[in-house]
C-alpha cells in the first residue's frame, strides 16, 4: 500500500472536514468547494484503491486479511458520494456536518487501511 496516498487521503479528508464544520458552525448549506472537495477526494480513494487491488494481485500484502482489506475499501468508496447525497438533501447547517462526519470516517478508515496492511490487526 502507497503510504504517500494515503497520507494525501487523510490530510484531504480531514481538510474537508474541518472546512464543513466551519460551513456548519456558520449556518450555511453545503457550496460549491465542498461538493467539489468531496469529488476530489473520492477520486483519491479510488487511486488508493486501485493501488491496493493492484498490490494485492501482484502478490504484496499475503499476511494481510483481504476480507477485512476489501471490506474496507468498499466502504471508503461508498462513504463520500453518500455524504454528499444526504448533504444535498438537507439543505440546512446539517448537510454540512454530515460531511463532517464522512470526512472523519474517511480519515479513520484509511489510518485503519494502513494499520492492515502492515500487519497489525
Amino acid at each position: 500500500m502507497n503510504t504517500t496516498v494515503a497520507t494525501v487521503v487523510i490530510a484531504l479528508a480531514v481538510l474537508l472536514m474541518l472546512a464543513s464544520l466551519v460551513s456548519a458552525f456558520r449556518d450555511r448549506a453545503m457550496g460549491m468547494v465542498l461538493l467539489v472537495g468531496f469529488g476530489v477526494l473520492e477520486l483519491a480513494v479510488l487511486v488508493q484503491a486501485g493501488l491496493v487491488i493492484a498490490a494485492v494481485a501482484g502478490g504484496e500484502g499475503a499476511h494481510v486479511s483481504k476480507g477485512t482489506l476489501f471490506g474496507y475499501l468498499g466502504g471508503e468508496a461508498i462513504i463520500p458520494p453518500a455524504g454528499v447525497f444526504l448533504a444535498l438533501a438537507e439543505r440546512s447547517r446539517w448537510g454540512p456536518g454530515i460531511l463532517a462526519v464522512a470526512g472523519f470516517a474517511i480519515a479513520v478508515m484509511t489510518a485503519r487501511l494502513l494499520q492492515i496492511w502492515q500487519g497489525q490487526a
